[in-house]
């Protein structure tokens, strides 16, 4: 299978103050296409900066990162921004819903952005695919959180992304409702045929996965095979 994600020796350092502080220090992975691939690790283990880094919303200070063909330190802002849009879900821990548009509105909009054709038509779709079918017209305040993130679910499918990054999408839900997202996760995720790379905490969330990637101090401490692809 083609490789859709590389990443080669990446570095991560921030200042704070007059020290030098290293996230991320000599990763080097690979994910093959259709993979569902987890990042687990403690707080302040590099997680969510390795998702930043490998969606091309952060840069590294030294390494390279290949998102479906593309190496992402040859692409200028705009040209990163046309990728992830082309390319690209994402899914986060909280929701980030716009909240003066409606549940369906907030899935149809950026369809409406890539001049896809019917996006009104898709947007029902997936809606009701995630269990919304009555709740097109609520408003984010006007859902539960679990109700909020199978929206974002929803928009993050809208454009059928290649690959699907997940930061802790479990994250502000209970127990539950969280397991349901997780099971509307996998089977959209299965349905479409998208690559998906979960960021967690919830080593029962990640072990669902074909593979699991064990970050610690900003270095790779394992790279599992789960369940083979």
């Amino acid at each position: 299978m083609p490789k859709i994600l590389n990443v080669e020796h990446l570095r991560k350092t921030y200042t704070s103050g007059s020290k030098q502080l290293t996230v991320l220090d000599d990763i080097n992975f690979s994910i093959e296409a259709g993979e569902t691939f987890a990042i687990v690790g403690p707080s302040g283990s590099g997680k969510t900066t390795l998702l930043g880094l490998c969606a091309g919303l952060d840069y590294p200070d030294t390494g390279v990162v290949e998102l479906s063909g593309a190496n992402l330190g040859n692409l200028n802002e705009d040209e990163r921004a046309r990728l992830r849009n082309e390319k690209v879900g994402f899914i986060f821990q909280n929701f980030q819903l716009l909240p003066t548009l409606t549940a369906l509105e907030n899935v149809v909009v950026p369809l409406e952005l890539q001049g896809a054709k019917n996006p009104a038509k898709i947007g029902r779709e997936l809606m009701g695919k995630v269990g919304l079918g009555d709740r097109l017209q609520h408003y984010p305040s006007q859902l539960s959180g679990g109700e909020q993130q199978r929206v974002a679910l929803a928009r993050a499918f809208s454009n059928s992304p290649s690959i699907l990054f997940a930061d802790e999408p479990t994250g502000n839900l209970d127990q539950d409702t969280g397991d349901r997202v997780v099971q509307l996760l996998f089977e959209l995720n299965q349905e479409a045929g998208t690559t998906l790379v979960i960021v967690s905490h919830d080593l029962e969330l990640a072990q669902k996965c074909n593979r699991l990637l064990r970050l610690r101090g900003g270095k790779v401490v394992s790279n599992e095979v789960l369940i083979e692809s």
